[in-house]
């Protein structure tokens, strides 16, 4: 068996093609089967007033493909764009692999692992954002 595997809380929502699915009262987990579903956890979701840097952006972006509210050939060459200037700023190799999976997933048409990799800068974006403030 192979796909994606979402352990979901209880009352916990989630996109899934468009289509929010709130779980039952009870811890459970489902597999999605279908390749290239788009999936999204609310949870996780960026708001819109909360794309404020460049990463948070970037995962904005490919959140609202997840979603279906945007088509992935019209940000595509955009998000390409700014994938390449987080490369500039996040020069640890680790980061360079994230970037490099994001790249990868983003040509791939594979979104969901793209903001995943997208995702994991995040921590990384806050701690330069925070040096920069001081």
């Amino acid at each position: 068996m192979s796909g994606l595997v979402l352990k979901l809380s209880p009352k916990e929502r989630v996109l899934v093609n468009g289509a929010v699915i709130e779980n039952g009262d009870r811890r459970s987990r489902l597999s999605i089967m279908t390749p290239n579903a788009n999936i999204l956890r609310l949870r996780d979701a960026i708001h819109p007033e909360e794309a404020n840097t460049p990463v948070r952006r970037a995962c904005y972006s490919l959140q609202l493909v997840l979603s279906g509210d945007t088509d992935a050939d019209e940000v595509e060459r955009t998000l390409l764009r700014h994938i390449e200037d987080l490369s500039q700023v996040f020069t640890d190799p680790d980061s360079r692999r994230q970037i490099g999976l994001a790249t990868e997933a983003v040509i791939g048409g594979r979104h969901y692992q793209g903001l995943k990799a997208l995702r994991a800068l995040l921590p990384r974006e806050e701690r330069l954002m925070a040096v920069a403030r001081q």
